[in-house]
């Protein structure tokens, strides 16, 4: 097959610097010294954490700021009393169905744009579509602005594991990704806060307008600034030197190397799509969205059938995801350390089902209640952050992981709108068939994250054994095969 058969290439920028001409060969020398290295990764946290963790706080606020809303009157306002609750389940699951639609085209179209304009451009644009829920005055107007919502984010969501593995290693990744999705527990948090204030805020126009408003703006703002402060790939941004872009290239390296740049390669498009795995990950990424979309839309709801009021239910949501932010830290800290991520994942799984086991069975205790929707949200989170860390490096190329990433996302998501719809009213205060739903689907989730680090653990000793094992800072060429090229090890 001809190189114009595999890639669709977009040509690079003029003095940009050829990625495969800086590469080190496996038995050369570091070009640079681990304090030149470490100032590097110093200099990147600096400049990409702080715009992609608030960048993703904004997303999850605007993606979950109904639950909040639907307890400052949304539903009488626009619903009409909305009796049942189905008619807000389906502006809610409205965004899910845009997101998993567009995430796999918006991610490989992504490659061939500056990524700091792709992400800016996103940002602005939900950050609109989250001011425009505030001017809804009927059913269908909530559904248009949460549709819009979803295109937007799904040119974000999975782009940015992508984006982030640009300039991190694999053993740097987990924990960046922690920060980054430990926002979206800070966003419960915060979102509760804002609430609460909003509640309080006696303004002149409704408080569930208001509060779409406050959080939409900035979201807009910090699209325009991620625009100027992100920095493009590696070999085009101008945030490095050229001793800088040299470091940044060796890294990007160091494990393997692949279709870099703005290019397409379609076979591992198909690859991605043929990788059982992927599916694997997207079983256990449905059963923690199934949980993590109800969280985020129901939690005020169950925590007021603990007693409390709107307000102070809204309140009582922040430690949950404070908590939630630290535990997340905490475990990707350590498999980092252990480049071990299906342990993890699966134990994050089962402390998920634990709480659902007692909400179903505790009935009385609201002190047990509360301590499970701590076990939920942490082990929740934990998994979809640690699972995003694991196939970032996984999938062996950048067009594997463009077109592999939103694919198990995408069936993921499939979970937020059953997690959307188990719910209803009628069903409260025990919610029986909600809770019982999504915990068997998070003991699934543990199963499946076995299955998948036994079967990564097991391909590895093979490769051992058939090829040898390989230099671990040696560069893999993943040009031709991805994840099967034969010195390419997996991440258990």
């Amino acid at each position: 097959m001809s190189v114009e058969d595999k890639t669709a290439s977009v040509d690079e920028k003029a003095g940009s610097v050829d990625r495969e001409a800086l590469a080190v060969s496996p038995g050369s020398e570091f070009p640079h010294t681990p304090e030149e290295e470490r100032r590097l990764v110093r200099k990147l946290d600096m400049r990409i954490m702080p715009i992609a963790c608030i960048m993703y706080l904004f997303a999850y606020l605007d993606r979950t700021n109904l639950g909040n809303a639907r307890l400052q009157g949304l539903p009488r306002d626009v619903l009409r009393g909305d009796p049942t609750g189905v008619l807000f389940d389906w502006v809610n699951s409205a965004f899910f169905f845009s997101y998993i639609l567009c995430q796999v085209p918006a991610t490989v179209l992504a490659k061939l744009y500056p990524p700091r304009t792709w992400l800016g451009c996103a940002a602005v644009g939900w950050g609109l579509c989250s001011v425009l829920m505030s001017t809804a005055f009927n059913f269908a107007g909530l559904v248009v602005a949460r549709v819009g919502l979803g295109v937007f984010e799904a040119g974000f969501g999975p782009g940015l594991p992508v984006y982030m593995s640009f300039f991190y290693t694999k053993e740097e990744l987990g924990m960046r990704m922690a920060y980054w999705f430990g926002f979206a527990a800070v966003a419960g948090a915060f979102g509760g806060l804002i609430a609460f204030g909003v509640q309080h805020a006696h303004a002149t126009i409704a408080n569930w307008k208001l509060l779409f408003i406050v959080e939409g703006v900035p979201t807009v703002i910090i699209g325009l600034l991620a625009m100027v402060m992100l920095p493009n790939r590696p070999e085009e941004t101008s945030l490095f030197n050229e001793k800088e872009r040299e470091i940044a290239l060796h890294r990007a390296n160091r494990g393997f190397k692949a279709d870099t740049g703005r290019v397409v390669n379609k076979a591992h498009i198909v690859a991605a799509f043929k990788d059982w795995r992927v599916y694997a990950a997207g079983v256990i990424y449905f059963g923690a969205n199934c949980a993590l979309a109800s969280i985020s839309a129901f939690l005020p709801t169950i925590i007021t059938t603990f007693g409390y009021t709107n307000a102070l239910a809204q309140l009582l949501t922040v430690p949950p995801y404070a908590v939630t932010a630290i535990f997340l830290c905490m475990n990707s800290y350590i498999s980092d350390r252990l480049q071990s991520r299906g342990v993890f994942v699966a134990a994050a799984s089962a402390l998920a089902a634990v709480g659902y086991v007692l909400l179903l069975t505790v009935l009385t205790n609201d002190h047990v209640r509360y301590f499970a929707v701590f076990c939920i949200t942490s082990g929740t989170y934990t998994a979809i952050g640690i699972i995003i860390a694991w196939f970032a490096h996984n999938l062996g190329s950048e067009t594997k992981k463009a077109t592999g990433t939103p694919l198990y996302m995408a069936i993921g998501q499939c979970g937020s709108v059953l997690g959307s719809h188990i719910y209803p009213s009628t069903e409260g205060p025990r919610y029986i068939k909600g809770f019982a739903i999504t915990c068997a689907l998070e003991l699934l989730g543990a199963v499946f994250a076995i299955i998948l680090t036994v079967s990564y653990r097991i391909e590895n000793k093979r490769r051992d054994a058939k090829y040898g094992k390989p230099d671990p800072n040696a560069t893999v060429d993943t040009t031709e095969l991805a994840d099967k090229a034969p010195n390419f090890r997996y991440v258990p």
